[in-house]
């Protein structure tokens, strides 16, 4: 190994079963509270050959999960299986009375839920008036009672006190654990689950969980296995989106957006289909129009930037945005807010006399403990620390802003700015150091994401020899930059900001930079990604 990659693997406090998971090693699935509980129901339903019934989400998450869960239920012998997605725009999150109506006409024995369910008691009630049993498999917080169902498989209850990395688990890492237990249970052929990695790949990275532990496992391997999936939509998608390097910013970038446009502009249905899809032809056809949909989304989402820019944000500490915006971007918009102001953001709009929207936050304002101090002012909400959607009267919203505002307040929270800090791992001051050898040995760190971030590297008193500009509106940024010893590197910054733009040739700064692969006409050459200039 060369000196700088031993360097990163020791500032980063990593040893040998990060960088070399084994499969084997991971979690037993029966340390899961109810997992004995759910297997057993199963295996009552693969005697009786009963009917089920899947209810996911309609996020990339949902749609991984429910897509797992019915190949799951597939491959054990479950004959009789449906999948039903609630609308975003008529359902809303969670479970809802149009899945008790779906059970009783279509004779259900079992419903199963991916990605919620935790407090969705009336709803579960309401199944078991009906003799129709429920196994909730969810990751969301749980409330201080759960459910009456056969079984919650949830690693976040209250009532059990499960440590470490399950509790981090996505949607569909919850639902994998669940294929796990069958695998142990003897009720599904060992190694079969493995094929469901690339959807716990996807899942996981979409829905931003922490990188470490057992999600490090899953989605090291999840990668192996989207390499070779055989599933001919996730192809097609990953085609479409010109993906040629299979890597967690694609999947977060360009796979996940496109999943999710279905959810967000139509229909999470049309999502399902592309990954559920077994001929090449139809689905072509399907990821075509999960293209027309990003398209889509993406001019709706910069309209309506550009209309809260306009209108001014306010000086609260948490940014609250209210609007006649489509409400499938409206979570897209309020993470964007976050991240170009540094400050909590809901973004709202009115919705059949109601507002409705998303959160997004950062660092230590909790969105889901936000909402649960301003109950008396929303219908309903719900979600993690981080991101959440609320839903409210009109009437109620300089109340709800207030409270927003004031129960921030009162956290006396500081320096919340070091959570978006950027934080190098190494500086390096000759970049013969950045070699292809020390590219190829970081690979052993990937995935990235959540708690296993991009290296980023401080280049110190670094000389702009050249500085141009790209894009049809002159918006990114290529520098060439000699250090010390007059090495050179190319850097590049997509949707530079103006000061950035402003280089010309002939200064010093300090750069923080991300390394990429650059290959033209197979050769092989390192360029860096620019992150902050200073």
């Amino acid at each position: 190994m060369s000196k700088l990659f031993d360097q990163l693997v020791a500032v980063r406090g990593l040893d040998k079963t990060f960088l070399h998971p084994k499969y084997e090693e991971c979690i037993d699935a029966f340390l899961m509270p109810d997992m004995r509980k759910a297997v057993d129901r199963i295996k009552l339903a693969i005697q009786r050959q009963e009917k089920c019934l899947i209810y996911g989400d309609y996020d990339v998450d949902g749609v991984t999960a429910s897509t797992a869960l019915f190949d799951t239920l597939k491959m054990v012998g479950l004959m009789d299986v449906a999948i039903m997605l609630p609308n975003r725009f008529t359902d809303g999150y969670g479970m809802s009375n149009k899945v008790v109506q779906k059970a009783i006409s279509d004779r259900v024995d079992l419903v199963f839920t991916v990605d919620c369910g935790s407090r969705n008691h009336e709803i579960i009630e309401k199944l078991n008036d009906h003799q129709i049993d429920t196994i909730v498999t969810d990751h969301h917080e749980c409330g201080d009672t759960l459910p009456e169902a056969i079984a919650v498989v949830n690693p976040k209850r209250k009532d059990i006190d499960i440590t470490g990395s399950l509790r981090e688990l996505a949607g569909v890492g919850v639902v994998f654990k669940l294929a796990q237990a069958l695998v142990k249970a003897g009720l599904l052929p060992a190694g079969q689950e493995k094929w469901l990695l690339d959807l716990v790949f996807i899942g996981t990275i979409c829905d931003n969980m922490l990188l470490t532990g057992e999600n490090r496992r899953l989605c090291h391997y999840g990668a192996v296995v989207t390499e070779k999936t055989r599933r001919p939509g996730l192809r097609e998608l990953l085609r479409n989106a010109g993906v040629t390097k299979l890597t967690s910013d694609a999947i977060g970038y360009q796979i996940g957006p496109r999943l999710n446009a279905a959810g967000r502009l139509d229909t999470a249905e049309k999502a399902l289909n592309v990954l559920m899809a077994s001929q090449r032809v139809s689905a072509a056809q399907l990821a075509s129009e999960l293209e027309e949909l990003n398209l889509k989304r993406k001019s709706l989402q910069k309209h309506a930037l550009k209309e809260i820019t306009e209108q001014g944000i306010g000086d609260n500490p948490v940014i609250i945005a209210k609007g006649e915006w489509h409400e499938g971007v409206l979570g897209i918009i309020a993470g964007r807010l976050t991240e170009q102001y540094h400050r909590p953001a809901f973004v709202l709009a009115e919705i059949d006399g109601n507002l409705k929207g998303s959160g997004r936050s950062f660092g230590d304002f909790n969105l889901a403990e936000a909402l649960d101090i301003c109950r008396k002012y929303i219908i309903t909400g719900g979600g993690h620390a981080a991101a959440c959607g609320v839903k409210l009267e009109a009437e109620n919203y300089e109340k709800f802003c207030n409270a927003i505002n004031s129960y921030y307040q009162s956290l006396s929270l500081e320096n919340q700015e070091r959570y978006l800090e950027v934080h190098e791992d190494l500086c390096v001051q000759d970049f013969d150091d950045l070699s292809l050898e020390f590219f190829d040995e970081m690979k052993l760190l990937e995935p990235y994401g959540m708690g296993n971030q991009t290296p980023v590297f401080r280049l110190p008193n670094v000389r702009v020899v050249d500085a141009s500009k790209m894009g049809n509106e002159g918006q990114h940024l290529r520098l060439q930059l000699w250090d010390q010893n007059g090495h050179g590197l190319k850097v590049m910054k997509f949707n530079a900001p103006e000061e950035y733009l402003r280089l010309s040739g002939g200064e010093t700064v300090d750069a923080w930079i991300t390394l990429e692969e650059n290959i033209f006409r197979g050769i092989r050459s390192i360029e860096g990604r620019i992150v902050k200039l200073a």
